[in-house]
């Protein structure tokens, strides 16, 4: 197998992900500009929510282990996550514009930024990942269940006081799901780079076209904001405009 070859089901699944990921930001707009109310902070949409990041999390942890096994170089995804930790802080910026309280400190695109940095010093690791994550999902949970006097741990999954935000996805618990995914990768599934399970073949034309959107993720996740506030800024300039300070 070589290099380029790429896992049509690995990409649909980003693909699926990719279409609840811009259902649910879509409903989180229609909220967040009063257009159209969604409990969007608990109930079936939280989990919604957590269901589409939690699939985009665990599908990276397995490429992960498979980019390694074929390429067997740690700067690419030292790169990857430099670059994708600096579009974060641009989010960040971008919505620190729009709300002083709200603004995105430490939301998905920071912890992937952190996670394709940090994960490779595990790429070492079989069954210890596949413990530590569970360890981690479990202290995560449980920081999630209380707060905190100081921000500076925000980015470990300490909340402060009141914390508000419009993104938020702390390496406690994520970064457990995301070594979840590394084992599943290495030890299950795709170890050495390839394939352990029998799978039919299903790429060609159709398939590329079906998978093109998880093959650009992140170039997606980008767009859809500009898109879906355009949009709404279109059809509903009275509830959208307000929002914007500038």
């Amino acid at each position: 197998m070589t290099t380029s070859t790429r896992f049509w089901e690995i990409d649909l699944l980003r693909t699926i992900a990719i279409v609840t990921m811009i259902t649910f930001h879509t409903v989180y707009l229609l909220n967040y500009f009063h257009i159209q109310y969604f409990p969007v902070h608990d109930g079936f949409w939280f989990w919604f929510a957590r269901s589409t990041a939690g699939t985009f999390i665990f599908v990276a942890g397995v490429s992960l282990t498979i980019g390694y096994a074929r390429l067997k170089v740690v700067p690419q995804f030292l790169r990857r996550g430099l670059r994708i930790f600096a579009w974060g802080l641009i989010i960040s910026l971008i919505t620190w514009l729009i709300s002083r309280t709200e603004y995105v400190r430490f939301g998905i695109l920071h912890f992937f930024g952190v996670a394709f940095v940090v994960g490779p010093l595990f790429l070492r690791f079989r069954f210890i990942n596949l413990i530590l994550g569970i360890a981690l999902i479990v202290t995560g949970v449980y920081l999630g269940r209380t707060s905190f006097d100081f921000p500076w741990l925000l980015w470990l999954g300490a909340r402060p006081h009141l914390f508000r935000t419009m993104d938020y996805f702390p390496l406690l618990p994520w970064f457990g799901l995301f070594l979840i995914g590394m084992f599943v990768g290495r030890a299950l599934l795709y170890p050495e780079g390839d394939r352990r399970f029998a799978i039919p073949d299903l790429g060609g034309a159709a398939m590329s076209v079906v998978t093109f959107p998880g093959r650009n993720s992140l170039v997606i996740y980008l767009l859809q904001w500009p898109a879906i506030i355009g949009i709404l800024l279109a059809v509903h300039p009275e509830n959208v405009l307000p929002h914007f300070p500038f």
